[in-house]
Parts: C-alpha cells; sequence; structure tokens
C-alpha cells in the first residue's frame, strides 16, 4: 500500500514540477512573476482562489475541530462565506486598482508609513500560515511512510518542495499549479464521502455514535466560542493580500467578479464536505492514534477507511492542497519584500532580471523562516488562529476602509494597523494578560485587537485632516 500512496504523491510532485517548469518560460518581467502579467481568466482565477484559501487551515484545524465538535465546526468556515459575499462587490474594484501588493494599496489610499506597517502585519500573519502548512505535510508524509519519515523530516521536505515551486515562476506558477490541484481535491473529496458514511454505519449510524450537540447550530460551543471562529475567518477572507493579488493578475474586471461567483459555490461545498468527512471519520476511529492527533482525521481515513486507490487519491489531494496553501501564502509576503521594499526604498530603477532574482531568493529565506516556525509550533489550530487575527485585526480595516470610506485617512490608518498588530501579538505576554479581568484574559485575542484597530481607524480620522481627493479617486465605484 506504501508504494500506491509513494507513487502518486510521487506523481502529484512531478506534475506541479511540470507546470512551474512549463511556465518559468513566459516570466520576462516584474509584472509576470509578481501578478501574472495579469492575464489569469476566470476559470483559472476560481481554482486558485480555491486552492489558495483551503488549506492546512480547512484541512487539518477545521477537520480537527470537526472530529472533536461536529458539524458546529462550520462556525469557521461560515466566516469565509460571508466574507465571500462582501468579496463580489470589491473584486471589480480591487481589479481596477491594478496595483501588485496590498501594502501598494495602503500607500496610495493612506501613506508610506501604512504601507511599512502593513509589510510587517502581512510577514507576521502569512509566515505563521505558511508554517502550519509545513506542519500538516509533514504529517501526511508520515502517516504514509512511518517508518522512514518521521514529522519534523517530513516539513523539511515539503518545505523544499514548496520554495522551489514557488521560486520557479511566481504567480504564473501558483496560479496553474491550483488549476490541478483544484480539480484534484473537489473530485476525490465528493467521490470519497458516500465510502466514509457507508463506513461509519449510514446516516443513523452517524447520530447514533455521536452526541447530539455535534449536529446542533452550536453545539457545545457558546455564541462567543462560535464568534471567536467566525469573525478571524471572516475579516482575514475579506483583506486577504493572496486574494487580492489574484484579483490584480485578473484580465478584466468582469473575470474577476465571476471567479468570486465560482469560488463562493466551491468554498461551501468543499469545506462543508472536510467537515463531513471529519465527522464521519470520528465515528469510524473514536480511539487510537488518531484520537490523539485528530487534525490528522481526513489523511488517516484515507489511509484506513477507503479503498485503497481511492484513499491514496484523497491522500494526495490534501497533499498537493496544502502544498499549494504554502505556496500562495509564501509567495504573497515574498511580494511584498521584493515591491514594498527592495523596488520602493533600496532599488527602484532595478532592472527586471535583477528583480527576478531577490524574488526568489525572497521565497527561499521567508520559506526557511516558515520552517523555522512550523519546527516549534505545538498547534495547528492555535497558530491558525494567531496568524488570522494579526490580519484581520490589523489590516482589513483599514482595506476596507480605503474602498468603502471617504472620511478614514493616513493616520487613523496607522493608528489601527499599529493598535491591530500590537494588542494581538502582546494579547498573552504577561505584562498585559496578568492584568486583565479573568473574564477578558481568558479570551481569544481577536475581538479586544479589532476594537482597538476600529477605535483608532474612526477617533483618529474624524479629530485629523479628511484624505485627499486624489486618494480617494482610485478606489472609487
Amino acid at each position: 500500500m506504501s508504494s500506491l500512496y509513494a507513487v502518486v504523491l510521487g506523481v502529484i510532485v512531478l506534475s506541479l514540477l511540470v507546470v512551474s517548469l512549463t511556465r518559468v518560460r513566459k516570466v520576462k518581467t516584474r509584472a509576470d512573476y509578481l501578478v501574472a502579467g495579469r492575464t489569469l481568466p476566470a476559470f483559472v482565477l476560481v481554482f486558485t482562489l480555491l486552492s489558495s484559501w483551503i488549506g492546512s487551515g480547512s484541512l487539518l484545524g477545521g477537520a480537527e475541530n470537526a472530529y472533536r465538535h461536529g458539524f458546529a465546526a462550520l462556525w469557521q468556515s461560515a466566516g469565509g462565506w460571508l466574507g465571500l459575499l462582501l468579496i463580489y462587490f470589491i473584486a471589480p474594484r480591487a481589479r481596477k486598482f491594478a496595483q501588485f501588493t496590498i501594502p501598494d494599496l495602503l500607500e496610495t489610499r493612506y501613506n508610506q508609513t501604512a504601507r511599512v506597517l502593513g509589510v510587517i502585519a502581512v510577514l507576521f500573519a502569512y509566515t505563521g500560515i505558511t508554517s502550519y502548512q509545513l506542519t500538516g505535510g509533514g504529517d501526511i508524509l508520515h502517516l504514509v511512510f512511518p517508518t522512514i519519515i518521521t514529522p519534523v523530516l517530513g516539513r523539511y521536505i515539503i518545505a523544499a518542495f514548496v520554495i522551489v515551486f514557488t521560486a520557479l515562476a511566481g504567480m504564473s506558477s501558483v496560479a496553474y499549479m491550483d488549476v490541478v490541484i483544484g480539480l484534484l481535491a473537489t473530485v476525490t473529496m465528493i467521490v470519497a464521502l458516500p465510502f466514509l458514511l457507508h463506513a461509519a454505519g449510514g446516516w443513523s449510524g452517524v447520530t447514533h455514535a455521536l452526541p447530539a450537540t455535534h449536529f446542533e447550530v452550536l453545539g457545545d460551543f457558546s455564541l462567543m466560542q462560535g464568534l471567536e471562529l467566525l469573525v478571524p475567518t471572516m475579516l482575514l477572507m475579506l483583506g486577504n493580500q493572496a486574494m487580492y493579488q489574484k484579483f490584480f493578475s485578473a484580465k478584466s474586471e468582469r473575470d474577476a467578479r465571476v471567479a468570486v461567483v465560482g469560488w463562493i459555490v466551491g468554498t461551501v461545498v468543499l469545506e462543508t464536505v472536510i467537515v463531513a468527512l471529519a465527522v464521519f471519520g470520528s465515528v469510524i476511529f473514536p480511539s487510537g492514534e488518531v484520537a490523539q492527533r485528530p487534525r490528522e482525521i481526513l489523511a488517516y481515513a484515507a489511509l484506513h477507511g477507503l479503498p485503497a486507490l481511492l484513499g491514496a487519491a484523497l491522500m494526495g489531494a490534501i497533499f498537493a492542497k496544502i502544498m499549494s496553501t504554502a505556496n500562495n501564502f509564501l509567495f504573497s509576503p515574498a511580494t511584498n519584500l521584493v515591491n514594498d521594499v527592495f523596488v520602493r526604498y533600496i532599488a527602484p530603477d532595478a532592472s527586471n532580471r535583477r528583480v527576478l532574482i531577490v524574488s526568489r531568493l525572497m521565497v527561499v529565506l521567508l520559506g526557511i523562516w516558515s520552517l523555522y516556525q512550523s519546527l516549534h509550533a505545538q498547534s495547528v489550530l492555535k497558530e491558525m488562529l494567531y496568524a488570522y487575527t494579526v490580519y484581520s485585526a490589523a489590516l482589513t480595516p483599514v482595506i476596507l476602509a480605503a474602498f468603502y470610506s471617504r472620511r478614514a485617512n493616513a493616520a487613523g490608518a496607522v493608528s489601527a494597523i499599529a493598535a491591530g498588530t500590537f494588542v494581538t501579538v502582546f494579547w498573552d505576554a504577561p505584562f498585559i494578560h496578568d492584568h486583565l479581568p479573568a473574564i477578558v484574559a481568558q479570551r481569544d485575542a481577536i475581538f479586544p485587537a479589532l476594537a482597538a484597530a476600529l477605535l483608532c481607524l474612526v477617533v483618529v480620522s474624524l479629530a485629523t485632516k479628511p484624505p485627499r481627493a486624489e486618494q480617494i479617486a482610485p478606489f472609487a465605484g
């Protein structure tokens, strides 16, 4: 069986390498590398958006939640769905703006300080997100080859693959690999669902084996716990730089909007299927190794609960989705360091060849930093919520204000980014945490950080001069 799984994973890696190598020849300029020459059609956009969003956060963190709490884990997914409904109206505006990164947007709408703080927030959040993709990929390799590859060695191997694939052709490589990965994952997960349901004894067997709370809207969560899953996910979706870069890469404003419709449908279907697979898996495998590490339930069910060929295909799809998300979230901060630091401040007249060399170097360095974080992280779910909160509180409010507020200004944006980042990073630090009332200290950082950011954005903007007309014009509907 290990040989079958090895062949499937090998074919996937080889296919992704071929896609990357075929796209390398088309990359000649900075725009080619960073935004695929702004040529991506709606079909490609749908799958690259879907693949960049559904990774370890859903396949590991979301599945772990579903294993423990049942369908109430969809609170995490629902945050993305709500965000997507709003994104439908943002996508054409983002394509019309047509820059390279979120810090480009922040400087145009606010000022240079907002750009620099935006780069810092993206680096904190996105290398954290990349790190737990490496953790998930390492776990899968260990499950398939338990006597050969340890989880830690698996992380090194995945990091090497991700760095190479991402560095080769940039956005063009990432986007077209995502088409292959998105199709594979969608088909295999949907096909696997009835097989696992049958193995769990059908729907009656599932409802009989699990607590009634697993099928309730809130489950065993309080409303506040549900919102602490929903809100960070929704705000990350609304401000997600990887998403905006895809919109900046779109062939047209129409392609950007059409892609969002496909993205909404695909995300709702796939995330519901992922939760259902984990719930059915919890019935089949209620104890043993997977109960100790429930984040591995999907991969474990593929290995032990499905026919060999389908199980290998599902394992390969999970592996590929994790790699795809790692590619996206590694590439995104690398573009920040190149576009928002190197080109903006160090070498504004750099040739395309020099920019491409530095871009690939940044991918390698940030990949190594993400691997370091992965080796020291204890919980995928905790790391996921931390990364989501940094980005959600620090950047999403000022990004949305750029498109929908004529009063938000540079001073308000800078103070909001700084406040959101500070509260998130230091929320659990003793000098803050030990002086808070117990009822506040036990909560996650999302609501305090978001409140601090919004308060600064509104109050400081109202207390200072409004933005100039030329700052607002590029974002008008």
